[in-house]
């Protein structure tokens, strides 16, 4: 296998950055627009603060994708962050791309100084349990619970 590039969002990843996410939202039964994807991640190129996406290519390929949104948590006793997405194409899971997506991921909190990185796993997407337990993450007995304020995009 060629070597896998970790790089943060650019201008010229956008597409192929939306497309891995509509992937990811599609897996996971979301409904999302293109539209407001790219808009996003738009933003955060303009607003890094607001987070931090990184892409993962090989041969000039996006492969995988990840998004670390800043949140101001009590819990965590100031700025920490929330793992939205992480997503590895179907065909190159298994090849420790997520793997070094993540630690990129805590890299950049690190840098930050965020004090904590939240995340949740989908209940269909339990094989993703070990990367996370193996880079420290610990299970958080909770139920999630949302509102939706405003229509679902592209529902």
């Amino acid at each position: 296998m060629n070597e896998i590039r970790i790089s943060p969002l650019d201008a010229q990843e956008l597409a192929p950055l939306t497309e891995l996410i509509e992937m990811q939202m599609r897996e996971h039964g979301v409904k999302s627009s293109h539209d407001i994807l790219r808009a996003a991640l738009s933003v955060l190129r303009t607003q890094p603060e607001q987070g931090f996406v990184l892409s993962a290519t090989c041969d000039h390929s996006t492969v995988g994708v990840a998004y670390a949104a800043r949140i101001l948590s009590f819990e965590h006793g100031g700025w920490s962050g929330w793992l939205e997405e992480l997503y590895v194409l179907p065909p190159w899971r298994g090849r420790g791309v997520g793997s070094q997506l993540l630690a990129a991921v805590i890299a950049g909190a690190t840098e930050r100084g965020w004090s904590a990185l939240d995340l949740e796993v989908d209940v269909n997407h339990q094989r993703v349990i070990p990367l996370y337990t193996r880079n420290l993450f610990e299970p958080v007995n909770r139920t999630r619970f949302v509102r939706r304020l405003r229509a679902q995009p592209g529902a």
